[in-house]
């Protein structure tokens, strides 16, 4: 008999920690608009209590996103909790998730309790949140160095106190599958369960995230916490799409199932990246661009007779599909609308008038407008952060022998900033531009750029990262032109840093050392 699994997605929480990611709360509530048509059970939409930022888009969330739970995080903290309702009651299926550690190594360093403290504060954490929900999960935060009966106790405990579902994270992804299956094994025949739903959150520290995954779901566990990409901290998180089509591929031998919309995956994995900043390796499993790519001889081969002989999986099955066209330069901007609405991006009329004008400017310099062209117009509107520095205007020079040289013109809230500077290049005079008319110091991490399309004529994808005052942010902008991508890009970067509140913190250090 086929068992189903539930999909817990964190990219919004844990994903989000990854270093140098800011989303804003337009951008959160696009990935989960998303996440809702991949149907997703749960939404972890992010940890209220954290910033006013992020309790806003758990709320909006919350209030906009039908179909899923819709999961806060609280710390085993009252306050936490009171912040965790607080944005998701508004949710027609809401659940507080609250978590503490529970190893010897974090209870004794971290926390400075002992552990009846720590099963106190467990106990009393979910009772508490019960008061509000009825969907209560508990997280044992480094379960897999923590001592067994310590972890019994602490589960039953939590179970008796109102708990739904209980969470055993490999929080540092130490665990190898053999280790992590019988663990599991173990808390079940330990454990009274009742109705209580047991679930894993792997890390990838070892890259054994989904395998630890797996190896749990062979032990009797019913959700699986992952996220779009493998995003998350450090080495990430176990990724959503690889146990999903794990699950999906080997279902006879598994004799396992989740109600993932499969065909979902590949947009909800390129909306991820393209909103995060944090490109995918090419060689990545299931969303990877060579992931059905084939260059021996002997592969193409079979393929070309058989696509069976060297796929596992059919590219449509993940809803990847060749680069179909879909308007030209004569289209107007009720066309325009119609189909990025059918492609799941709903831009206000400021948003679609910006992209209106991107688009006629693209389909005058190609020839062909293709599917992932308009995506990248309008992941870059839904990037645009209003009220904040908006590129106005942009030139560049160069030349054999000359000194490159730029001018732009920055603009915030209405008013104008211009500025000029020279650089070893024409991308470097340009950021030092936009450096000096923002009057934002930063320092470059990381400079990539890729094609949206194939060809000469393709949109140029660049990804930025600064420093900026120790923090680092990303950046991405798109374009025809290379060293406009780059201004968007940087633009966008420094966008980030002021939404993050990092030059208000400098601001106030200042002003408390006069």
């Amino acid at each position: 008999m086929t068992r189903r699994i539930r999909i817990l997605d964190t990219t919004l929480r844990d994903g989000e920690q990854s270093p140098g990611i800011n989303l804003n709360v337009r951008e959160k509530l696009e990935i989960a608009e998303q996440l809702a048509r991949l149907e997703v059970d749960v939404i972890e939409a992010g940890f209220p209590v954290s910033s006013p930022g992020d309790f806003e888009a758990v709320k909006g969330i919350a209030k906009n996103v039908k179909g899923p739970v819709i999961c806060a995080l609280a710390r085993a903290d009252r306050n936490d909790i009171d912040w965790a309702w607080e944005s998701i009651m508004f949710s027609e299926r809401p659940r507080i998730h609250t978590f503490i550690s529970t190893s010897e190594l974090h209870m004794k360093h971290q926390l400075k309790k002992t552990p009846n403290q720590v099963l106190e504060m467990a106990r009393d954490a979910v009772a508490y949140a019960r008061k509000y929900v009825e969907n209560v999960e508990f997280s044992c935060m480094d379960a897999t160095r923590s001592d067994p009966e310590y972890l019994y106790k602490i589960c039953q405990a939590a179970i008796k106190a109102g708990a739904s579902v209980i969470n055993i994270p490999d929080t540092v992804g130490y665990a190898l599958p053999v280790e992590f299956a019988e663990l599991l094994k173990n808390i079940k025949e330990h454990v009274d369960m009742g109705d209580a739903t047991l679930s894993v959150h792997c890390h990838n520290d070892l890259g054994l995230a989904v395998a630890n995954s797996i190896a749990a779901l062979g032990a009797g566990v019913d959700q699986v916490e992952c996220a779009i990409n493998g995003l998350g901290e450090r080495a990430g998180n176990c990724s959503l799409e690889e146990v999903v089509m794990v699950i999906n591929t080997r279902k006879a031998s598994l004799q396992l199932a989740t109600g993932i919309n499969t065909k979902e995956i590949f947009q909800a994995s390129r909306l991820v990246s393209m909103l995060t900043g944090y490109n995918v390796q090419p060689n990545k499993a299931v969303v990877g661009e060579n992931a059905f790519a084939h260059e021996s001889g002997i592969h193409q081969d079979g393929v070309l007779k058989d696509r069976t002989t060297y796929e596992i999986m059919k590219p449509q099955d993940i809803g990847l599909m060749e680069g179909e066209l879909y308007l030209g330069k004569h289209s107007g901007r009720h066309a325009l609308k119609t189909k990025l609405e059918e492609m799941g991006f709903y831009l206000d009329d400021k948003g679609l008038e910006r992209a209106f004008i991107r688009f006629k400017e693209l389909a005058d310099k190609k020839k062909e407008v293709a599917i992932k062209d308009l995506e990248a117009i309008a992941l870059d509107e839904i990037r645009t952060l209003e009220e904040l520095f908006q590129l106005e205007y942009m030139q560049s020079s160069s030349g054999s022998g000359a000194i490159p040289i730029a001018a732009i013109r920055l603009s915030k809230e209405g008013k104008g900033y211009d500025a000029t500077a020279t650089g070893d290049g024409q991308v470097d005079a340009v950021c030092k531009a936009i450096a000096k008319a923002s009057k934002i110091p930063a320092k470059l991490v990381s400079y990539t750029v890729s094609a949206i399309t194939h060809g000469l004529d393709a949109m140029g994808d660049v990804t930025i990262k600064l420093q900026i005052e120790g923090h680092e942010v990303v950046g991405r902008g798109v374009s025809p032109d290379i060293i406009e991508a780059s201004a968007r890009a940087y633009v966008n970067a420094i966008n980030r840093a002021i939404q993050k509140g990092i030059l208000e913190k400098k601001r106030l250090k200042q002003k408390a050392h006069k």
